[in-house]
């Protein structure tokens, strides 16, 4: 590290080094007149500028001139910076070696106490000044017009704003709230009639509906509102550039960790997520600040090695992609692409180089397939290393952990011999009588090993399957993370979900358009987006339980007092008045998410008084027994510790990676991806946001990442059953939104009503799959939930009609999205609603409660060949009952209701229309679901036609018992009837 107490240069930021003349080591001073800090190269810059003069005091640099012309070599020699991160090659295990300075929320300061590229362009403002007062002899430097311009411009940039907010245009939003606030008093008009109106001939229906419609109203209040000042955002990558990327200064962007997890590769195949990961080694972002850490919690031979076939493949494909700047980046994609190729390629050699690289990229994946073939079955023995050793791995129940480093700066390089950045293979430690909390015990490992070998600033995770599709996408988000106004308080930034491979109907929703282009950016506009798992870039101190910068620091005289209790604890208890802004600062900090504290409360004091006050926070209890671990979480820029010692780095690593490293810490409860819920995302998000953090909604034009979807029935209800039951989890747990975070007061309201609406959705369904049966049932016994209507009563459902109308149409104006897509997800709310967020209620109410833990399973049938065959993939859940039997049984009240009315006569038709009405309403909704059990060729399994007819039958019969559609009067009369002599 450079040694303390030398100034850094006020123009490039590099520290300016010593005169190597001097018989005891003297730091280089280019103005003995004010001391301003310039190093030799930005010196010798100056003066081949006709620039001679101090920029601060306007002093000739006469003093080191003579030095400069006799022993230029000498001027400026720095001092050797020590290496921390030489490894043995032959292990391949090595470390990053890390900057000297991080740009990075608080920026490197010069002299003056500003930010170093401030000072740039406040350097250039003063060269105006400085020209009068420049020597004669300079005036035949001149720097050319175009020069200055360009100067002048990239300077400019640098100073501006990395980034903007968008508002929505008032003429958009103004109506947008106004029919808001207009459909919540015409809601509570309609249910002052409702409920004043009572159905006295079907009271059980009516009361039914009467509840159905009230939680409905209540679950779009906490939808609707949460939507009420959404934003816009822009990032500027090309400022992010001038101020942290100039010409022979050296790159000061800031670190980056990918984070990508695996677990079965059977199920998640290899070469999907080799693509993943050779889009992440191509990013454009400067090599040495990238690292990619793959997880593959299954522990699985075939992960291993075909992890070694990428970092090989990698060697061409990341040249060739930075080389002719082509997009996407996964080679599986971007040879897929039906577009023109050759679009904005001016180079004779693309065509060439292009087919190459198909040729070896299909040669690299018959290499994948035979690895895949080749482990479809596992030998009795066990699988065999290359070098004859048993694969550690072979009880994935039971196996040490391991890493393993591919590629990084003493490891391979591209066939160009430049720097590839770093990859590096880990898998956890696991043990019998080890929890292991699946992806988010993956993530945390994930954490502590990077911190270790890289601890870069800045996390990005990915899912195996969501490939990098922007390669500046890193910078976009850079551009807020980095930005010192926007950056300090941000917690995330998080990209949208955009999917490859999915029907251009979009049937089943998949692309969630709805939610991420129009709930997504409301929520930016309050405290920012939920994390949804995968496409994230976080502040690896949000992680921690750190707070954010702008939270109140603990005063140092907090501390003494602390010690003095300490000290005179002895005397007894002693009660002291406490002021009003010692009583505001305790109830700002008594809150049940603050992990730990705010990092920057430690900064006022001495050594002594550090190390007492990390030995009383009691960091190994929260963090675990890793000294090298715990030192790098005080790091909030980033880097390795200087106390690391290189060679034991990898055992380190290793020891924080074991099965019973978290015991006892907070590992999970306050700190890393929470445990408690299969939806870890939404936990985890939910804690930075209750600390006081915000989160940012980017949204480049171009895609930043891309994934695969389940475009077919099965496997879609599967998923979002999945989502479903991980909300129920949370809203049985401690951390439920509804009575959780309220010590601090840092969550905002309308972000409390985004979460509360996270994990209450899915009990939306038991009143929606009871709505969705009262058409039927009014069809099949002649009776309505609604009374005569007055025209009063007809104004309040016009009303109610058209202010739903009108408010959808208002969002898609101001979101931009279409009418189908806004369609689709109405129709798979319901579909969804009545299946998969069912059962979510009760195996989560099963599993929290009685510790049950029921699996839906899902058996897999043979696809159909062609574009999308897997849309038309039928496989058989328990979850496609209820809404196949609701289906049927709207189906079947339709034709009794219409056979009634053509026996009962004209007057029967007018009650007909409002009952046919409601159930074409849920057939409607569900008609997507009914083109998805018919398939390709209107074929539906034998047992979901048996169980449908079955319980709509079983039902029926049962009404019919119940209550019979004539009445016992006129069932006596015609029972009188039957004698012959009547």
């Amino acid at each position: 590290m450079m040694e303390s107490g030398v100034p850094y240069c006020s123009t490039c930021g590099e520290p300016v080094g010593f005169l190597s003349g001097a018989e005891e080591k003297e730091v280089f001073v280019a103005c003995h007149g004010c001391g301003y800090p310039l190093c030799k190269a930005c010196l010798e810059d100056e003066i081949r500028d006709g620039r001679t003069s101090c920029l601060r005091c306007d002093e000739p640099y006469r003093h080191v001139l003579d030095k400069v012309h006799e022993d230029p070599d000498d001027v400026g020699e720095t001092a050797p910076i020590e290496d921390h991160t030489s490894m043995h090659q032959g292990n391949r295990f090595h470390a990053r070696s890390t900057s000297s300075f991080s740009a990075v929320g608080s920026e490197i300061l010069s002299e003056s106490g500003n930010p170093v590229w401030k000072d740039r362009v406040q350097s250039w403002k003063e060269k105006k000044k400085s020209t009068k007062k420049a020597p004669k002899k300079a005036e035949k430097a001149e720097i050319p017009v175009e020069q200055q311009q360009f100067d002048e411009k990239e300077l400019t940039d640098a100073w501006e704003p990395l980034s903007r907010v968008i508002p929505i245009s008032k003429n958009k939003l103004t109506p947008y709230r106004a029919i808001i606030i207009l459909r919540l008093i015409i809601l509570g008009l309609f249910f002052h009639y409702r409920i004043t109106n009572p159905v006295d001939s079907a009271y059980g229906l009516w009361l039914t509906s009467i509840i159905c419609e009230i939680w409905f109203a209540f679950s779009w209040v906490l939808d609707q509102f949460p939507k009420w000042c959404p934003i816009n955002r822009e990032a500027y990558i090309d400022r992010l550039a001038a101020r942290y990327e100039r010409d022979g200064d050296g790159s000061a962007l800031a670190a980056v960790d990918f984070f990508v997890s695996t677990v079965d590769p059977l199920k998640e195949p290899p070469l999907i997520t080799a693509n993943t990961v050779l889009s992440i080694l191509s990013v454009d972002y400067p090599v040495d600040k990238v690292s990619c850490y793959v997880s593959d919690d299954g522990a699985a031979m075939l992960t291993f090695e075909a992890l070694a076939e990428t970092a090989e493949f990698a060697t061409k494909w990341v040249p060739f992609c930075k080389k002719f700047s082509i997009e996407p980046r996964a080679p599986e994609f971007y040879f897929s692409q039906k577009i023109d190729y050759l679009k904005d390629k001016v180079q004779p050699s693309f065509v060439k180089e292009r087919r190459a690289m198909k040729r070896d990229y299909e040669e690299y994946k018959v290499r994948i397939n035979a690895l895949v073939a080749k482990a479809q079955k596992t030998p009795e023995e066990g699988w065999i290393m290359q070098d004859g050793t048993p694969w550690p791995g072979n009880n994935t129940r039971d196996h040490p952990g391991m890493i393993q480093v591919f590629l990084g700066q003493t490891g391979a390089h591209d066939i160009d011999g430049n720097e590839l950045p770093r990859l590096v293979y880990v898998s956890r430690e696991k043990r019998p009588g080890y929890p292991h909390h699946k992806k988010a015990g993956a993530m945390n490992a994930l954490v502590r090993v990077s911190a270790i070998l890289t601890n870069a600033p800045f996390i990005l995770n990915l899912d195996c399957d969501h490939y990098v599709n922007n390669s500046k996408a890193v910078r976009e988000g850079m551009c807020f993370l980095m930005d010192p106004d926007v950056g300090k308080d941000v917690c995330y930034v998080q990209f949208p979900q955009r999917f490859d491979g999915i029907d251009k109907s979009d049937r089943y929703a998949n692309r969630n358009i709805v939610f991420f282009d129009v709930n997504m950016k409301g929520l930016d506009g309050i405290q920012g987006p939920v994390y949804v798992g995968t496409g994230c870039m976080f502040n690896r101190q949000a992680l921690y339980g750190y707070g954010p910068p702008s939270l109140p620091a603990l005063p140092k005289s907090s501390f003494c007092s602390w010690c003095c209790g300490c000290c005179c604890c002895c005397s007894g208890p002693k009660e002291e008045k406490k002021s009003e802004n010692e009583i505001y600062r305790e109830s700002r900090r008594e809150d049940l998410n603050a992990a730990i504290f705010n990092l920057h409360e430690i900064s006022n004091y001495d050594e002594y008084e550090r190390s007492m006050l990390i030995s009383k926070m009691s960091f190994e209890k929260t963090f675990g027994l890793s000294s090298v671990f715990i030192e790098s979480t005080l790091m909030d820029n980033g880097g390795v510790p200087e106390s690391a010692n290189p060679s034991t780095l990898i055992k380190e690593a290793i020891h924080v990676i074991s099965c019973g490293y978290e015991e006892k810490t907070e590992w999970g409860k306050e700190i890393g991806w929470i445990y408690g819920s299969v939806t870890e995302d939404i936990l985890s998000g939910f804690k930075m946001h209750c600390r006081g953090w915000r989160s940012i909604y980017c949204m480049p034009t171009r895609p930043a990442f891309k994934g695969s979807a389940p475009i077919n029935l099965s496997d879609r209800l599967h998923q979002v059953l999945r989502w479903a039951l991980g909300s129920v989890e949370i809203f049985l747990s401690r951390h439920c939104p509804l009575w959780y975070g309220y010590g601090g007061g840092r969550l905002k309201w309308l972000q409390r009503l985004a979460y509360i609406n996270t994990i209450v959705y899915p009990f939306t369904s038991l009143p929606l799959i009871a709505y969705c049966s009262l058409p039927a049932i009014c069809l099949l016994t002649g009776k309505f939930i609604i009374p005569t209507l007055s025209n009063i009563a007809s104004v309040y459902f016009l009303g109610l009609f058209l202010s739903i109308i009108v408010t959808s149409v208002l969002e898609l104006r101001w979101s931009g999205i279409g009418i189908e897509d806004w369609w689709r997800n109405e129709q798979f709310w319901v579909i969804g609603g009545v299946s998969a967020h069912l059962f979510a209620v009760f195996q989560g109410i099963l599993k929290m409660i009685a510790g049950l833990d029921t699996n839906f399973t899902v058996t897999a049938k043979a696809a159909d060949d062609g574009e999308f065959g897997e849309l038309y993939v039928f496989k058989w859940t328990t979850v496609l009952t209820p809404p196949t039997t609701i289906l049927v049984l709207n189906l079947v009240g339709v034709v009794a209701g219409f056979s009634d009315a053509l026996n009962s006569g004209y007057e029967a038709w007018g009650p007909l229309f409002g009952k046919v009405f409601f159930s074409m309403w849920v057939i409607m909704h569900l008609y997507p679901f009914l083109k998805g059990l018919m398939g390709r060729q209107n074929r539906t399994p034998t047992i979901v036609i048996l169980w449908s007819v079955l319980l709509a039958s079983v039902f029926s019969l049962l009404w019919v018992k119940i209550d019979p559609f004539i009445s016992n009067t006129e069932g006596q009369e015609s029972k009188g009837c039957l004698d012959f002599d009547c």
